[in-house]
This record gives C-alpha cells, sequence and structure tokens, in this order.
C-alpha cells in the first residue's frame, strides 16, 4: 500500500485548513494501466499509462468548492489549496452538503482480496490478445477479425477528511476482449466477447473468448426483418443487466431529492414481481465495483434494494440523504475533479429456477435479444426504446437471427412482468441471468 498518497492527502487538507477553509477533504488517485490491441496478428497499439491525481474539496461555512491537480509538488500543492479556499469563499451556500462526523466513519473495514500480485508484461498481454483473435478466425463462417486487446491495470486510492477520516485501498485489473467479423461484402455480421477480472486467474482463457466471439458472429448470418408486432422478449444475460442498471438509476438519492426518477414515489410498493431479489454487495470478494468504504469514508455494508418485489430503499450519499431527510446509506462515490455523488457497487438480480432453454421452450414466439443499441431508456418518465438485434422464436425454438428492430415499452411493466433465468454469471459491477419480459412492442418493418 502506498503510504505517501496518504501523506498527500494529508498535507492538502492542512493545507486548506491553515488557509482558513473550516473543513476539507481530499482524495489521492494514483494509476498504471497498460493495454495492447491486435489485429490480424500484428500489434495495432500499446499503450501505458501513469497518473497521479489530487482532488481537494474546501469548506468555508456551507459553502464549498472542488479543485483537482496533478502537479503535486510543494508549489502545486500549496496554488491548489489556495485555489480551492479562495473559490469557496465565492460559492454560493449548500445547506446540504458537508463531511461526516467522526461517529459515522468506516473503520476495521473488510479485506476484500482487491489487488492482484500479478504483474503482466507487454509481451504477455500481445500473446493473449493474439491468441484470442486466433481462436476467434478459426471459427467457420468467420472472415476477419475486427481486434482484439488485452489490459493490465493497478489503481489505488486514498480518502483523507479534516474530520478525523484516513484510510486508503489498491484495486487491479485485467480484461481480454476480441470481435469478429463474419460472412462477406454487405453479408457481414460482426459480434463480440470480453471478460474483466480483479485477478489474473480469475480471467476467463483468451482462447475461449476469442472462439466465443467468433461463434455470436457466424450465429448472427443472414438476418431476417420482421413486421412490427407485441411478443414476450427475452434479454440474454449478456444484455439483461443494462435492465437492473435502469433500476439503480432511478433510485439514486440525487435524482430522487430532485424529482426526476419514475420511481420518486415507488418506495416501498411492489416494482417487480413477488419473488424478484436484487442486492447491493460492496463487500463482495475479488468484485469489480467493491469498496471497503465510500467516497466519504462511510462505511457500507450489503442490502437489498428489491426484497419479494419490493423497492427497499434509495442509494444516497452525505448530501442526497441530508435533502431527503435520511442517513446515508454509504454509496458515495468521487473522482478527483467533482464532489461526491452516489453510485451503486456491486448490484446482481438473484437468479430464478428456470434455465435459458425452458424460458425459449415455453415460447410459442418472441424474440431473444443479444445486442442492444443506443440507450434510449428515459429515467424522468421510465419510457424504454432501444434499437436491439437477436433471433427470433418460433414454436419454443432459436428460428432465425433478426437486426435492425426496437423494443419499447415501460420500464415499471417491464419490472413487474420481469421473469429471471438460472443462469447468473458474475462478470461486471451489474450483473442479471438472463430475463423474460412480456409484451413488449417490437417495432419492425
Amino acid at each position: 500500500m502506498n503510504s505517501e498518497l496518504l501523506s498527500r492527502a494529508e498535507d492538502a487538507v492542512r493545507r486548506a485548513l491553515a488557509l482558513g477553509a473550516t473543513a476539507a477533504d481530499a482524495v489521492v488517485i494514483a494509476s498504471d494501466s497498460t493495454d495492447v490491441s491486435v489485429r490480424d496478428g500484428k500489434v495495432e497499439g500499446l499503450e501505458r499509462s501513469h497518473s497521479l491525481d489530487l482532488g481537494l474539496r474546501a469548506f468555508i461555512g456551507q459553502s464549498s468548492a472542488v479543485v483537482a491537480g496533478s502537479i503535486l509538488d510543494e508549489a502545486g500543492l500549496t496554488r491548489l489549496s489556495e485555489r480551492a479556499v479562495a473559490m469557496a469563499r465565492a460559492a454560493p451556500p449548500n445547506p446540504h452538503a458537508g463531511l461526516a462526523p467522526p461517529g459515522e466513519f468506516a473503520a476495521d473495514w473488510p479485506e476484500l482480496d482487491l489487488a492482484s500480485a500479478d504483474e503482466l508484461s507487454s509481451a504477455q498481454l500481445t500473446d493473449m490478445a493474439k491468441a484470442a483473435e486466433q481462436a476467434g478466425l478459426s471459427v467457420a463462417g468467420v472472415s476477419k477479425s475486427s481486434g482484439a486487446s488485452a489490459s493490465t491495470s493497478a489503481r489505488s486510492a486514498a480518502l483523507v477528511t479534516s474530520a478525523g477520516f484516513a484510510g486508503q485501498y489498491r484495486r487491479s485489473g485485467h480484461m481480454v476482449s476480441a470481435s469478429m467479423i463474419a460472412g462477406e461484402g454487405t453479408g457481414m455480421e460482426r459480434d463480440y466477447d470480453y471478460h474483466s477480472a480483479v485477478h489474473f486467474e480469475d480471467l476467463d482463457p483468451p482462447d475461449q473468448i476469442g472462439r466465443t466471439a467468433g461463434e455470436r458472429a457466424a450465429r448472427r448470418l443472414k438476418p431476417r426483418k420482421l413486421a412490427s408486432q407485441k411478443v414476450p422478449v427475452i434479454f440474454d444475460r449478456r444484455v439483461a443487466s443494462s435492465l437492473v442498471g435502469h433500476l439503480t438509476s432511478a433510485i439514486l438519492g440525487s435524482s430522487i431529492a430532485r424529482g426526476t426518477s419514475f420511481l420518486k414515489d415507488k418506495l416501498g410498493e411492489q416494482v417487480f414481481a413477488d419473488g424478484i431479489a436484487i442486492r447491493d454487495d460492496p463487500h463482495r470478494l475479488r468484485g469489480l465495483a467493491s469498496r471497503p468504504f465510500d467516497g466519504e469514508g462511510l462505511s457500507s455494508a450489503p442490502r437489498d434494494i428489491i426484497a419479494d418485489g419490493r423497492l427497499l430503499t434509495w442509494l444516497t450519499d452525505l448530501q442526497s440523504a441530508h435533502q431527503l431527510g435520511l442517513k446515508s446509506t454509504g454509496h458515495a462515490s468521487r473522482g478527483t475533479s467533482s464532489s461526491p455523488s452516489p453510485s451503486s457497487s456491486n448490484v446482481h438480480l438473484l437468479p430464478g429456477t428456470v434455465n435459458l432453454q425452458q424460458l425459449i421452450r415455453d415460447l410459442n414466439r418472441g424474440f431473444y435479444v443479444t445486442e442492444l443499441i443506443g440507450s434510449g431508456a428515459n429515467m424522468v418518465t421510465g419510457d424504454y426504446s432501444r434499437g436491439a438485434s437477436g433471433f427470433w422464436i418460433e414454436g419454443g425454438e432459436i428460428a432465425f437471427p433478426v437486426s435492425e428492430v426496437t423494443l419499447a415499452g415501460h420500464l415499471l411493466d417491464m419490472f413487474r412482468s420481469l421473469t429471471p433465468a438460472s443462469d447468473l454469471r458474475f462478470r461486471a459491477g451489474i450483473n442479471a441471468p438472463s430475463c423474460r419480459v412480456e409484451g413488449l412492442t417490437l417495432a419492425g418493418v
């Protein structure tokens, strides 16, 4: 662990207080990453980056300002502190902003195993990317590569507040991706696969990732159009997580406090069907969004967002919780250049009891979505409209690939009719099994 980061954050806070700030906090983030991309067996890009940034938030009473910088020598810290305090003096008061009191700080936080000892070289990353690409190109029907990549990263973060909190943690990351093209000329289709993991040993083999990308691309050849109609839709697990993402966006305390969420009046009410549960767990071992404490130094804990279909909580930071007359749920997130704001951690929809194949077999006619395009979900109204591609289901079987359709509905109706399958896998910060949703409008030709 880099104690230098804590020292720099403590120094910035001390300088702000000496200049007249009534309170202050500082976050320091150091990151290193290497990324290799290949195409047609040759290295197309090799990027190495290193950054060290500090963000200082200074308070003058109820007024505050945030200043970020990357020149952290004596003179640089002095300029940064002077600017933050001067800006805070000129800022309008915000009665809801402030630091957490000492009694609410995280203490004795859990060991989450977020830092890998593996240090991958650019040569190793190149071999991984090439292996993924070669496996994808070996799939029947694949005509060319759209590229493959591999990366490794390490990120350390330290947070210090003038109220007495000081903490830091380190996170590593590894990733392999591949994108393949099947077919020729105007009949070409593209698809992809990727995997990210905190520890290298948890990463899927590169050849498996490339092969999956190739198989997905080949399955999409010769897509057909569909007439507009209303049908049940099955979201493959790699896109079903977006439905959970829409939920978490709609229950952020900042949106609720502004009144800009279609769920603003739904706390405690039935939002999903009976039996549906969605959980936020910042303490998942090796989780991609795990954290021992939040961006304001508060402790966090696993909690149910949805239990038996009911919405149980908002996700708040200190400011939004104060606006709502609540206590923070420990969901503050921040970078160096902005004030804290609420965000989810590791979120997952608990799996159901039927597998994906059974969901498909139960449909006489329907649409199986494997890719979504665009971000057409309105968090204020709940209206949903997104481009999609996938496969038509006929008589309980996958019949043919489909492209260039639009799915439309309302998120509340979609939530209430959602049936999860049993194929949950933890692949990202937000995860869900494949899900069936009833009665979406499919706009085709």
